[in-house]
């Protein structure tokens, strides 16, 4: 027997560890941002739960920011290839084509891992079902060129779109 449908009217009924249980997974091990968001129900959409989401995000501390995107993997990298991911970061690279990547992709994303990693001090995020592989490469290219600051915010920017398209998937009106 499967689980009923995630629908707005469940999850605004819920209790706060049920809301948790339910939607913890929609930031990358880093369920205190369904969590803090909770008390803001009752949602009227799945926009505005994702909007509150993102303001318990956004009003966050730095050092918990920097925690959630240190949180996520590094695109093709070391945790993909020993199958370490979390379900929903397995099947997203997947969608982009990084699970079949030639060997000079590969390099070509180690080394743009590698030095991203360097300069910033945690790991490149981007919404890769929003990507290719090709565009991927490139956005990790350019964005070599911010400032720290501007990269902490467009890496909370990637992960709001990730977030709001996991819990898309996972919830109706």
């Amino acid at each position: 027997m499967s689980a009923p449908p995630l629908t707005l009217a469940l999850l605004n009924s819920m209790n706060q560890t049920g809301f948790v249980t339910a939607l913890g997974f929609a930031f990358e091990l880093s369920p205190w941002v369904v969590e803090r968001a909770w008390s803001a129900r009752p949602f009227d959409s799945i926009e505005a739960m994702h909007g509150a989401m993102m303001q318990v995000l956004n009003a966050a501390p730095l050092d918990d920011r920097l925690a959630l995107i240190r949180a996520h993997p590094e695109l093709a990298g070391k945790a993909a290839i020993a199958r370490q991911l979390t379900a929903e970061s397995t099947a997203e690279q997947a969608g982009a084509g990084l699970d079949r990547l030639t060997p000079e992709e590969f390099a070509r994303f180690h080394d743009l891992n590698a030095a991203y990693g360097k300069r910033f001090g945690f790991p490149f995020i981007i919404a890769v079902r929003l990507n290719d592989k090709a565009s991927i490469l490139r956005a990790m290219q350019a964005r070599l060129a911010n400032d720290r600051e501007a990269e902490v915010a467009e890496a909370i920017a990637q992960i709001g779109l990730i977030s709001k398209l996991r819990i898309q998937d996972a919830v109706t009106q």
